[in-house]
């Protein structure tokens, strides 16, 4: 699947302008296949510690943002 880059960078402001913490970590949304389809993922430049408030929700809020922007 091809990630449509200026959709990946709308759900990533939208997203970044409720929780802009992550903005230091340099997000960006990308494909990753599986054994059977695949799932969007976000990979980061700087990976934040993973006890760090909001990221779990931060990261659903660019996945689900870009499905819905891309009619997924």
């Amino acid at each position: 699947m091809e990630i449509d880059a200026p959709l990946a960078a709308q759900a990533l402001q939208a997203a970044l302008a409720e929780s802009p913490q992550f903005a230091q970590y340099v997000p960006e949304i990308i494909w990753m296949p599986l054994h059977v389809g695949g799932a969007l993922l976000l990979r980061y430049q700087n990976q934040p510690p993973r006890e760090l408030a909001g990221l779990w929700d931060f990261q659903n809020a660019v996945v689900k943002g870009y499905k819905r922007m891309a009619g997924l």
